[in-house]
């Protein structure tokens, strides 16, 4: 097991084809409502008229495949008046579904939206990164699915080594806020922090 699990993602070799987000669903068996990895389509820009008369574009889209990131301040684990979600050792975030009371402070509180809410049960739920394929040396599933290798898993320090330290891309939020083992290798388009040029296109989806 690791010790500080992480995702990266390649915003440039990701194509939005979402088979990530289905293999976490049929592995997790989610109902109809919950996902514990979403895929939103960022995209914006226009035409610009010269002076000349001729036009410029700047349209641009990439896609975002985002779980939990088992950040290591994790703002649900301090938001959760009764300590059912918790880090463990292996540095997985996950709740206890003998002590949740379905609040939904830690969805409320999660920038990432990862906490999931299960009507059915009146508990939340979430991502555990998989954690009986990590005990059988196997990776997540979302990961194994991924067509292009966009989406990878390791070790955060060995990713880093792998693919550099990560860059902040609109629509992610301030990682300040919960730190996120969380690696992103923009694309080409990839729009800086806090930028109002794009807005996510799939809102119905995620």
């Amino acid at each position: 097991m690791l010790k500080r699990p992480a995702f990266h993602i390649d915003l440039g070799a990701c194509i939005g084809c979402k088979t990530c987000m289905v293999a976490c669903i049929d592995k997790n068996d989610l109902p109809r409502g919950i996902l514990f990895r979403r895929v939103s389509e960022y995209s914006g820009g226009g035409w610009t008229r010269r002076k000349d008369g001729t036009f410029v574009q700047n349209v641009f889209a990439y896609y975002l495949s985002i779980a939990c990131n088992h950040c290591e301040n994790p703002i649900c684990v301090r938001s959760c008046p009764t300590t059912a979600m918790q880090k463990d050792e292996y540095g997985i975030v996950s709740v206890d579904p003998e002590k949740c009371v379905g609040c939904r402070y830690c969805e409320w509180g999660c920038p990432y939206s990862a906490p999931q809410y299960d009507a059915d049960s009146g508990k939340m739920t979430k991502c555990d990164l998989c954690r009986d394929y990590l005990e059988q040396g196997k990776p997540p599933a979302c990961v194994a699915a991924c067509p292009t290798r966009a989406l990878q898993f390791g070790e955060y320090d060995d990713l880093v080594a792998r693919f550099g330290k990560s860059e902040v891309v609109a629509p992610l939020p301030d990682p300040a806020i919960t730190q996120p083992n969380l690696l992103c290798t923009p694309g080409p388009t990839a729009q800086p922090p806090k930028s109002r040029n794009g807005k996510v296109c799939n809102p119905e989806e995620i």
